[in-house]
């Protein structure tokens, strides 16, 4: 059983957050304060991951969740993510928690996930539920994998792509692919996850790149929006690849696809 402690300070429900991906974004984190997480990318937003796992539990109870989310009503926002301090998934009420949502604020309700528990029937059906999925897979070979995602050492790239499109053929919500690139990508990896793509069909694709320093240690606030000026801990910036470079890589994937791409709002 885990022992997080949710601190005095944590609260479930932050935000809105403006999202250049779903606009203006209320978010739920079923993980809590102590970040959990089947990865510790290094780019991660939230700092170093101070727990990784890759099974379930529960860490926020649903009533807390419902108890908190009442306080934002009547939730003047385009949707309600739940994302937050790690891996939603891996929180054992997620159904729970995604049914509770939608029939206390009649919202659509979106989950960022990176897919790892997507073998998982309880975990494919709980996310079945959600409007949106957006699932966060950066790499296609498993080098990069492993130096960019870090993930705990039972989890496979090639399971994570199997279990996603599994995934897809029994979801009818709307299907995200996020991907971050960190470096140019080689002609063999762009041709690999094109192959991927045409037989996933989600219904768009994310190409992102880090602009936002990480922090040297976990900080809740890194949840939210905020710029540089509002961080008073230490962060390491991590160097982009350029629009030119993420556009020259969706132009392909659009020309051989005929998907939608997007890149973040400049």
């Amino acid at each position: 059983m885990c022992k997080t402690t949710v601190s005095s300070t944590f609260t479930s429900v932050y935000g809105p957050v403006t999202s250049w991906r779903y606009g203006r974004s209320l978010g739920i984190d079923p993980i809590g304060a102590t970040s959990t997480c089947s990865f510790n990318c290094v780019y991660c937003q939230l700092g170093d991951i101070e727990q990784m796992r890759g099974d379930r539990d529960l860490f926020v109870p649903t009533s807390q969740i419902q108890q908190e989310l009442a306080v934002f009503s009547p939730w003047d926002v385009d949707i309600i993510t739940l994302s937050g301090s790690g891996e939603p998934t891996l929180a054992r009420n997620l159904g729970e928690i995604i049914v509770m949502v939608k029939q206390m604020t009649h919202k659509p309700v979106g989950v960022l996930t990176n897919g790892t528990l997507l073998a998982d029937p309880q975990v494919k059906a709980e996310l079945a539920l959600a409007d949106l999925i957006a699932v966060k897979v950066d790499a296609v070979d498993g080098d990069r994998y492993r130096r960019i995602n870090r993930p705990v050492e039972s989890l496979n790239l090639e399971a994570l792509w199997a279990a996603l499109a599994s995934f897809r053929q029994i979801y009818t919500g709307r299907l995200g692919i996020q991907t971050m690139i960190l470096s140019p990508w080689s002609d063999r990896e762009q041709a690999e996850y094109i192959r991927l793509m045409q037989q996933i069909q989600p219904d768009e694709i994310q190409l992102n790149t880090p602009t936002r320093p990480k922090p040297l240690t976990h900080q809740l606030d890194a949840r939210g929006n905020h710029t540089l000026d509002d961080r008073e801990y230490p962060t390491r910036s991590l160097k982009p690849v350029s629009l030119e470079t993420l556009k020259a890589f969706g132009d392909r994937i659009h020309q051989e696809t005929k998907l939608l791409v997007r890149y973040p709002v400049t």
